[in-house]
């Protein structure tokens, strides 16, 4: 069987996919249908809670049918047609179910921003904004609607479970999968994957949160060992995953490659057991990332319940450390009630699959909508934005592929584009693993929609001096600007490739009027950011991306987008300035030579997070550096005003501000609430307690209400192994950014 530590590409069938999507309709769309099972079996009993449903199967199944439920069968989307995967969907993994008992396998799907095994499949799916994006609109209905939307596309191509979900935040900004996470702050985070886990499951899907825990550099992934104290991890990357399992409730949790203080994150008893199942009362099941499992008894035993995408350890060695007495039989019968009440609590096996066709146009809308959120005004001088086309004589579109396209994230998170990767001919567009892929939505193409009467020309943006000359004398010139990023690689620093810094500098200096609009998954450094007169960062913007960002230049839609992870000034500013590499013994390895070989692992080399609990904008705050854009921070076609604070301590702290959009135009503003602890807190000077997205009128005024949970002004104690409301004087703070507060209140809380 092949084992890989990371899962390989696939390819698309183009004229199959536009046949499928012509034929979609808003009739043909993939709702969830009820189909009463079966009223043989006392676990169909719908009126039955998820754990009793899965205790009376549990007591009817055989040792063999236990032990296949607890490991996959390959991976379908790469290996042959066997007996064992024959009744797959052909996705990136399978466990076998129960037919006799009435109880189907698991289908899983890679699905961090769109279904990925559609090719295979010969359907389509919607692309929606890299997962960032949707948390730069820090809006928690959007995240709902991000993850139905998978929910609902994963049904309608045969798939039953989710392998979404990441929620690792951003510790080092050039990790490769940044674009795949939802920013450096772990309430923001938290909050967000908890609706888009619990949109992800309303389809009847089984939805997981990854990666469990501290997966924050891609290189050496799958050896590195991160050393972290107790509290840095619990008010860090644990307390996000804790937010979101508490407010999303995922029937999975898929955990890391890496190793956490000496142990692979899927053997690791403290993560699983102690902090996951027990603290915080965890009901569903532990899935290993794929080829992240390493033993059989210490696995067991930590808490790991199912091994993908293959069966090296929870295959025959399980069942034999069961029938030996080295596993207990209620240790095996645990891991299997879990993913069985998974899947009724999922609604797995009360809703069976039905194969539909995928609704392109209003996954398009959705995905646009998305995007127009979540793109960032960055900067907006002399009032560039938005463009008015009647004034507008002649346009120069600059670089980055943007007359065919638009950039997408690679590695497991890549979605099939209908049609193939835009920049290359017709039927050449096959997706391949760590390939730049170019979704076919043209920014050329939406300028031109929408200033019909202007002469737009376009220049490929490779070189400086001809993408000046095409700028010159232009009305406006927008340059298009991108980084690409992909799991299984780290970035090599924060500036843009292929000497794109050059081209925006030459553009900016031959025309005053030039806006540079960013693809990027993560952060990037600006040594041009004075020139521009207006930066927009779009992300990537997904199947209908061209369209989101030319609403927001010609100002259709006002931008509302504000930063999920912090723009520093460059690498020397960050906690760690150079990425800790692994030695090339610890690199990897293609393919094991046997389970002893992967039980050992390669030589773990060491990633040390002496920063602590101060990550992101906490770290800038506590150093005193100057950052090129905070924390979210975003501009807006207009403007707003906070006043009238009030703080009311009691069993949550309630805080009541009024917000008014004191401009022309409608908008909406995302209000931010700080606290600043007592001194004894031992802690950075402010954190993100709390948040709000308000819709306004134009000189509309509400009052807005923001709820406080105590755990956010709270610290892990070690000492108690719990969270701790220090006795003292806490700061509130209100306002548009983490660097902007108007609004401030000190109460005593005892």
């Amino acid at each position: 069987m092949k084992y890989i530590p990371r899962r390989a590409g696939i390819g698309v069938s183009v004229l199959v996919l536009l046949c499928l999507a012509s034929m979609a309709s808003a009739g043909m769309a993939q709702r969830p249908r009820h189909q009463p099972p079966a009223p043989a079996y006392p676990w169909m009993k719908a009126n039955l809670s998820p754990d009793q449903r899965a205790a009376l199967v549990l007591k009817e199944m055989t040792l063999d049918e236990k032990i296949a439920m607890i490991h996959g069968v390959g991976m379908p989307t790469d290996d042959p047609l066997t007996p064992e995967n024959a009744l797959s969907n052909r996705g990136v993994g399978y466990s076998a179910g129960v037919p006799r008992l009435g109880i189907p396998g698991i289908d899983m799907s890679d699905a961090a921003y769109g279904v990925r095994s559609s090719g295979v499949n010969g359907r389509y799916s919607t692309a929606l904004p890299a997962n960032v994006a949707a948390a730069a609109s820090w809006d928690t209905d959007a995240a709902f609607e991000y993850g139905a939307l998978i929910g609902r596309e994963l049904r309608a191509q045969g798939f039953n479970m989710s392998l979404g979900g990441g929620v690792d935040i951003t510790r080092e900004p050039r990790n490769g999968r940044t674009f795949e996470y939802l920013g450096e702050d772990p309430v923001l985070a938290g909050t967000l994957v908890g609706r888009l886990i619990e949109g992800t499951q309303s389809a009847h899907v089984i939805g997981d949160i990854k990666h469990y825990a501290f997966n924050d550099q891609e290189s050496g992934r799958t050896s590195v060992n991160v050393n972290i104290s107790k509290r840095a991890a619990r008010e860090s990357d644990l307390l996000a995953f804790e937010i979101g399992v508490a407010q999303g409730h995922p029937a999975a949790v898929m955990c890391s490659y890496n190793r956490v203080n000496g142990d692979f994150s899927c053997e690791n008893n403290n993560l699983l057991n102690e902090v996951l199942k027990k603290d915080w009362k965890f009901p569903g099941f532990v899935i290993s990332d794929w080829g992240g499992t390493h033993s059989t008894e210490k696995a067991s035993a930590a808490g790991l319940d199912n091994e993908e995408p293959g069966n090296f350890f929870y295959g025959a060695p399980f069942k034999a450390a069961v029938q030996s007495g080295k596993i207990p039989m209620t240790e095996l019968d645990d891991h299997v009630r879990r993913i069985l009440r998974s899947m009724f609590a999922a609604g797995v096996i009360d809703y069976p699959r039905q194969r539909s066709v995928v609704d392109p146009f209003a996954g398009m809308e959705i995905a646009r909508k998305i995007e127009e959120s979540g793109i960032v005004l960055l900067k907006n001088e002399r009032a560039t934005l938005p463009l008015n086309a009647a004034k507008l004589h002649t346009i120069a579109v600059i670089g980055s592929h943007s007359d065919v396209g638009m950039i997408s994230g690679g590695g497991s998170a890549q979605v099939d584009p209908i049609g193939g990767n835009a920049i290359m001919p017709p039927g050449k567009g096959a997706t391949h693993w760590q390939e730049e892929i170019w979704f076919p939505t043209s920014p050329l193409k939406a300028i031109q929609a929408r200033a019909p009467q202007a002469q737009v020309k376009y220049d490929p943006g490779t070189d400086p001096a001809s993408a000046a000359a095409a700028a010159k004398g232009a009305d406006v010139a927008i340059v298009f600007a991108y980084v690409w990023e992909s799991e299984g690689e780290d970035l090599p620093d924060l500036s843009l490739p292929h000497h794109q810094d050059n081209v925006i500098a030459a553009v900016a200096a031959a025309n005053p009027h030039t806006i540079v609009v960013l693809e990027t998954g993560s952060p990037v450094t600006m040594p041009w950011v004075k020139a521009p007169a207006a930066i927009l960062e779009a992300w990537y913007g997904g199947s209908d991306g061209a369209n989101a960002v030319g609403n927001v230049l010609f100002g259709t839609v006002n931008p509302s987008g504000k930063l999920p992870n912090t723009f520093p000034l460059s690498e020397a500013d960050l906690p760690h300035p150079t990425i800790t590499m692994p030695p090339p013994e610890s690199e990897h390895f293609a393919s094991p030579a046997s389970p002893d070989q992967w039980a050992k692992g390669l030589p773990p080399f060491q990633v040390t997070y002496d920063e602590g609990v101060k990550v992101g904008y906490k770290w800038y705050d506590a150093e005193k550096k100057p950052v090129l854009f905070p924390f979210g921070f975003g501009l807006s076609y207009t403007s707003y005003k906070y006043s009238a604070l009030q703080v009311t301590p009691g069993q949550t702290v309630k805080v009541t501000f009024t917000l008014a959009n004191t401009g022309a135009r409608a908008g909406a503003e995302i209000a931010e609430v700080y606290a600043s602890l007592p001194a004894a807190a031992q802690e950075p000077p402010k954190r993100l307690v709390g948040f709000s997205k308000v819709k306004l009128d134009a000189r509309e005024k509400k009052t807005v209400t923001v709820e406080i949970d105590p755990k956010y002004l709270s610290i892990f104690d070690e000492a108690k192994d719990g969270w701790t409301l220090l006795p003292g004087d806490y700061t509130i703070m209100i306002g548009g950014s983490s660097q902007e507060l108007p609004l401030k209140a000190t109460i005593s809380l005892k």
